[in-house]
Parts: structure tokens; sequence; C-alpha cells
């Protein structure tokens, strides 16, 4: 819609875009509640009235009280549009870059006041931030690329970790826990898997085991294996996934038959994280009338662990299968209702996959680091290859994915914190995560070049890395499914 103003003799003009902000919502009185859009914005703009400007006189003269309303009314406006003016201007820099180019991820201030949306940190979460990111810094990232070749758990790691409150983090203040929520959980997460997404991994995986537990375990329960978690280094295990298959959780196989007031469970689970170290293990199993949830001790007779496995990449996470053989679990360990297993497995994914998705862009994040930083210093041709448009038009795409996905898990997170189901956000971001991982990851490398092939360079584990993402906590093609069902509302 093209907006117009009379001049003095009745030439209409076309206002600047000062002028026609001013006319967005006149109600409003500040930057957040402005429409967000230029299709909202049309819906609320009212071109002045095509007639030249006249003179009024009694009695259509205004009251003095109405002229002094509109006064104010048209100071606050003005207020605004310089306000506006003045965010504009300011030129826009990442916290915690330590040189100009080199992305480093956002840290914004916390938000003294607004209204509408924000996208300022807390001082709590500010706080969370700085810790983790410091704790990266300085105690995962010098002992990645060992741990990966080595391919054993880090255990050191993992206790100056929980020593720091980095872990178990969701855990509530009633059973010695932070009490954080899913997004401080997230601001942590995201820091940790910038240094190391073997580490990151390993120590989400409590947050994987102890989500059914915070869903629909009861208070004896969540006193007794929640709060052995934060009196001592402990680990625990989410058993779902089994050899024939993850994502399929209707189809799983292991059973759970009732005898009197105890549970026999038989199966194998595989692909569990945590599977040779954790202290308990929060099992799935077919029972009658549907599937059940169980707490099952690792010491528990009849409970096997498999060999660990040899990963492609994230190695030092310790992934194995688990055989349950006529393994006798007491009643006061079914979690939730009998029967109502597979609604609590789905509401733990809807907690978690957002978690899994900023791990993706902790990586991605990590990955442009790595290629801004070799590509500022890499020089052919006379000039760093930073210079050439082929390099930095690959290195922007994969800064604005890490900034786009970080806001979408951020939404995943937040709805989980207002008491929403996420499913549809969590796919989303997870989908779109795991894909901006591969992609930031093989940039890296192709920027690299040789170099980037060679174990000497941290994107080569990078790239090795990545790949899980997409693959567990439901593949990609499964979030595609989920995704597109809420769109269309048919199922594929």
């Amino acid at each position: 819609m093209r907006l117009s103003t009379q001049r003095r003799g009745g030439r209409p003009s076309t206002p600047p875009p000062s002028f026609r902000l001013l006319h967005l919502r006149k109600q409003h009185t500040s930057f957040a509640a402005l429409p967000l859009s230029t299709r909202e914005a049309a819906q609320h703009i009212s071109p002045p009235s095509p007639r030249p400007h006249r003179r009024l006189s009694p009695p259509f003269c205004r009251s003095a009280a109405t002229c002094r309303a509109r006064a104010s009314a048209a100071r606050n406006m003005r207020s605004t549009a310089k306000a506006m003016v003045a965010l504009c201007r300011t030129p826009l820099r990442m916290a915690g870059s330590a040189a100009p180019g080199v992305f480093f991820g956002a840290s914004m201030p916390a938000a003294q006041s607004a209204t509408g949306l924000s996208f300022g940190l807390t001082e709590q979460q500010l706080q969370y931030q700085e810790t983790a990111r410091s704790f990266a810094k300085e105690k995962m990232i010098p002992v990645a690329a060992e741990y990966d070749r080595s391919m054993k758990y880090p255990h050191e790691v993992y206790k100056q970790a929980w020593g720091l409150g980095l872990t178990n983090m969701h855990i509530p203040e009633k059973y010695g826990g932070l009490g954080a929520s899913v997004m401080d959980g997230l601001i942590v997460q995201e820091e940790l898997a910038y240094a190391c997404t073997g580490m990151a991994t390993a120590f989400d995986g409590n947050n994987l085991a102890e989500a059914p537990l915070l869903i629909a375990g009861t208070d004896a329960q969540r006193k007794k294996y929640l709060g052995r978690m934060v009196e001592e280094p402990l680990l625990a295990a989410y058993c779902v996934t089994e050899p024939t298959g993850g994502s399929d959780v209707a189809g799983l196989k292991t059973t759970a038959r009732k005898e009197g007031d105890r549970w026999v469970i038989n199966g194998s689970k595989m692909w569990i994280t945590n599977g040779g170290v954790a202290s308990w293990y929060f099992v799935l199993a077919r029972s009658e009338g549907g599937y059940t949830g169980f707490i099952v001790d690792a010491d528990a007779p009849g409970v096997t662990r498999g060999e660990k496995e040899v990963m492609l990449g994230q190695r030092c996470s310790d992934t194995r299968g688990i055989t349950f053989e006529n393994v006798v679990v007491p009643q006061e360990n079914v979690v939730g209702e009998p029967g109502k297993g597979f609604q609590v497995a789905m509401k733990v994914f809807d907690f978690t996959r957002s978690s899994v998705a900023i791990s993706a862009v902790g990586l991605s994040r990590r990955a442009t680091d790595e290629a801004t930083r070799y590509a500022r210093e890499r020089v052919t041709m006379g000039k760093p290859i930073a210079q050439h448009q082929a390099v930095a038009f690959m290195l922007a795409e994969m800064a604005a994915g890490v900034e786009a996905c970080r806001l979408m898990t951020y939404r995943a997170g937040w709805d989980t914190d207002q008491g929403r189901r996420n499913t549809y956000y969590a796919s989303c971001a997870k989908m779109m995560a795991a894909n901006l991982a591969e992609k930031c990851a093989a940039n890296a490398v192709q920027i690299f070049g040789g170099n980037g092939y060679n174990t000497g360079y941290p994107v080569e584990k990078l790239y090795r890395d990545c790949k899980i993402f997409s693959i567990y906590e439901g593949t990609t093609q499964i979030q595609h499914t989920i995704v597109s069902r809420y769109v269309t509302g048919m199922r594929c």
C-alpha cells in the first residue's frame, strides 16, 4: 500500500520511512509492540485523508484536553522513532569475539526492561553460559582429541562438570538439584557441545534417563534415584532402542511380565548411551495392555552389558548393547502407570530433542569458528582466502544457519518451560540443526582443504562427530514425518 500526504496546495508526496513507521499501530508506544511483518504492517496503515489541510473553526474545534492528549501521543511516537533510528545505527558485535570476523556465537546482555519479545538472557543464564564456556575452553577442548583417539569415557572431565553443576541441572531443588529450566540447560549444552559433542552427549545421557522420572516418577523414585545423582557423580542411561530399530518405538520386543508384586523383564537394547558406565537404567518394555517403563539397577542379576561399540564419531561416549534375562524389578520401580509407558517415552523425546538440536548448533558454531580463523590466516593468490567470495559466502551461510537454528531450538525449549507440548518445534529444530551440522562440518573441511582431512586439525573430528545428529533421538526422516503431519494434517 502506498502512503501519501498533502502538501499545502494539494500536491501529493511520498512520506519518508520514519513517517510510515509512525502510522503503524498508533495505540502502541514501544518498539517491541510494532508489527513484525510487512503484510501485518499493511493491515494497520491508515492513509491520511486526500483533502487538503484546512483550519477548523468553532464549533468543530477540538477541546483542550483532546489536543493535549494528541500532543502527548505524538511525543511518544517521536521518542519511539528516535529509539528505532538509534537502534538501526548501532553497530552489531558478537559478544566474546576476540578478533573481528571470528564468529563466537551469541552472548547477549540481560534485558533490563522489555515489553513483548526479548532476546536477552537473564543474569543467571549469563552466569551459566560463562561457567560452561570457561569449562569447555579450559577442561574439555585441550583433552578432546585424546579422548577421541583412546575412546575412553571421560570420567575425570565428567566429575569436574558435575562438581560445577553443569550436569543433572533439571533435577528439582527438592531433591538437591538446581531446578534449572530447559532453556538454562540448552545454554549450557551448546557450550559443552562446542568443545566436544562426544563428551556433551555422554553427559547429556543423564538428562535423557532422568526425564521419565521428572515426567511420571513418584516422589519416592525421585528421592532415591535423582537424589543420588546430585549426591555423587553417577551416570544413568535410557534404554528404548533395540537391535531391530529405534524410531519404531511401537515395535519393541523386550517384554515385561508381572508376577505378583514384581515384574520380570526379558529382551535386548542397543545403541545405549552410557550403557557401560550407568548405575541405573530407564527401560521401556512391552507389557499386558501396552508398554511400561521401569527403573532397573545396573547391577541387578540378569543384566549383561555388551562390548563398547567403535563408532565413526563421538568416540568417547560409551555406547553399547544391554541384555536383560529374567531381570526381576519390584513394583515400586514402575515409572508411571502400567501400560502407559509409550506416552511417557514420547513426552521424553519432546523434552530432550531440543537438547540434541542445540548440541548440533554447538558443533556448527565450532566448525564456523575454526573455518573462519583458518580462512583469515591462509593466504592464496596474495590475500587471505576469507577475502575470496567463494569462501566468504560459505562462512556467511554457516554463521546465519547457526543463528537461525539456535533461535528455533530456543523456541522449542521455551515452549517446554511454558508447560506446552513442543513436538512440532522440537522436531523442526532437530531436523534443521542436524542438517546444519553436516553442512558446517563439510564446509569447514573444504575450507581447510587437505589439512581438513588430517587428524592434526580439529575439523576432521567435527566431520565425523556430526553425522550422528541425523540418526539418534529420531532420524531426520522421522522428523520430516512429524513436521509434515502438523503441516498437512495427514499421515505419510
